[in-house]
């Protein structure tokens, strides 16, 4: 399984090699376009998930909705 930042990363990579543009670049990966154009709006909540785990870690008998 190839996630969507490598594909894009591939499309990238064949548009300056072969001076393709992104259509076709995206046609010879077989990648929608819009995957391409994507760009994520989630919230980085990396220090939320750490932070999480370690009370998980701490409090084994309290489950993901206590938690939470």
């Amino acid at each position: 399984m190839v996630t969507p930042v490598a594909k894009r990363q591939a499309v990238r990579h064949i548009q300056e090699a072969l001076a393709l543009s992104e259509r076709r670049a995206c046609a010879l990966v077989g990648v929608a376009r819009r995957v391409v154009r994507h760009v994520s709006t989630t919230a980085d909540d990396a220090a939320l998930r750490q932070r999480l785990q370690d009370l998980a870690a701490q409090r084994r008998r309290f489950g993901y909705r206590r938690l939470g």
